[in-house]
């Protein structure tokens, strides 16, 4: 017997099962053996949420949330926010190494020159009402690329994956600060290809009646950092939304609009909200101890402390606490980050969040630095879409290449009503 397996006993049965163990996981189907009957469906594992279940096989993205490492490709999240752009970043998901430089200046080059979109789709945009929240435009328009590029359909072509790659990677910017300017009643700014890929959304954002908008060094490169810092995150509910679509063999603008909505979910996207609604109520930093004792009591919870996966400090949230400073010597001090660090600080040190393992995760203090930036709330989500388009796109490109997926179709466990016969309305009770 093969120590790298696992014995199962089914007693109902009294028969025994060897179930092979790979990867510290076993394969789902073979527990389809396990039956008492010939005309037993075998078993099938329970698992609402996918907590402990694995869909897939992936090279990009590794997370030991106890002892909070994050590492793209095996580099480590903090070495990429000090040192890479957030285009390098993207070549590196979706390419599995750093690029050389000549691949570098060739990849911005194509990047930099899909930034304009369609006249047509401003026209689309030109018909959500005025106060549309920007999140779904976002969605509707990423959706919209897919009628005006018939041939991304051909997923199964790695030229036209790789065109239709550079081309949502591109656009995206100008879409979301579209959104943005639509949502605010401005016209439209349209890209500079001379500026970075942060510098040009910048321009986008917030550039006027001036000729030729020069973005902040430190608020670009800050902009830089917060999109690297959300480029994956592994298999999230946005990230399996975006496979799941994908292997339909559905185009990938359909599928990032898929995704795009999952993230506009108040509990994946808007995490960062919920934050700043919770410091705006705190307040003072005073009426800290008074909202930790409340939340120690089940009466007021802490927004931005725990995560799903991380039970240790969040890496990402190490690297925006410190960016937050270099923001605000440019932006002026947020008061909120005075409650916010007092917050971190209290709890740190009490040993009922110390023993939960309740640390500050990435929507702590992204909020704090996106508003001192001046973007508003209902743009967060966007952002965020933003920054994760590059990881999206390479778990969609792994999934298409990947032999071992197919059209993800779930079991369920049935618990409705057994068969019964239709009933005239005529007879049917009160």
């Amino acid at each position: 017997m093969t120590t790298d397996s696992l014995t199962v006993t089914d007693n109902r049965t009294g028969r025994s099962y060897e179930v092979p163990i790979a990867d510290g996981a076993i394969n789902a189907m073979a527990l389809r053996e396990i039956r008492t009957g010939d005309d037993d469906f075998g078993l099938v594992t329970y698992d609402p949420g996918l907590k402990n279940t694995a869909s897939c096989r992936s090279s990009i993205t590794y997370i030991d949330g106890d002892a909070g490492i994050l590492r793209y490709r095996g580099y480590p999240i903090e070495q990429l926010a000090e040192h890479a752009s957030f285009l390098e970043v993207a070549y590196l998901l979706l390419n599995g190494e750093l690029p050389t430089a000549d691949e570098h200046d060739a990849w911005v080059h194509d990047i930099t020159h899909h930034t304009f979109i369609h006249e047509n789709i401003k026209k689309f945009i030109d018909g959500f009402h005025h106060d549309a929240h920007p999140m779904g435009i976002l969605v509707s328009t990423v959706a919209a690329l897919s009628t005006f590029y018939p041939e991304s359909k051909g997923t199964k072509e790695s030229e036209t994956r790789d065109l239709q790659i550079v081309r949502l990677i591109a656009k995206f910017p100008t879409l979301a600060a579209f959104a943005f300017r639509h949502s605010i009643g401005m016209r439209f700014a349209y890209p500079d290809n001379d500026l970075s890929f942060s510098g040009n959304f910048l321009n986008m954002m917030w550039r006027t009646t001036e000729l030729k908008y020069e973005p902040h060094p430190v608020l670009e490169r800050a902009m830089d950092i917060l999109l690297i810092l959300h480029a994956d995150h592994e298999q999230n509910c946005s990230t399996t939304t975006m496979r799941t679509i994908g292997s339909s063999q559905a185009d990938p603008y359909v599928a990032a609009a898929g995704a795009a909505s999952a993230l506009y979910g108040p509990l994946h996207g808007g995490a960062n909200e919920a934050v700043l609604r919770m410091l705006d109520e705190i307040g003072d930093v005073s009426r800290v101890p008074d909202y930790i004792a409340r939340a120690k009591n089940g009466d007021f919870r802490l927004m931005g402390f725990g995560h799903r996966v991380y039970k240790n400090y969040d890496p990402r949230a190490k690297i925006i606490r410190k960016l937050a400073y270099d923001v605000f010597e440019v932006t002026g001090t947020n008061p909120l980050l005075d409650i916010a660090l007092e917050l971190e600080r209290i709890a740190l040190e009490d040993e009922y969040f110390v023993s939960r393992r309740l640390y500050p995760n990435v929507d702590f203090y992204s909020g704090i630095i996106y508003q001192a930036m001046g973007f508003p709330v209902s743009m967060f989500p966007v952002l965020f879409a933003m920054g994760r388009i590059p990881g999206w796109l390479a778990h969609w490109q792994e999934n298409v290449l990947d032999a071992e997926q197919a059209i993800v179709r779930p079991l369920q466990l049935f618990v409705g009503a057994d068969e019964r016969d239709y009933v005239p309305m005529a007879q049917r009770g009160a």
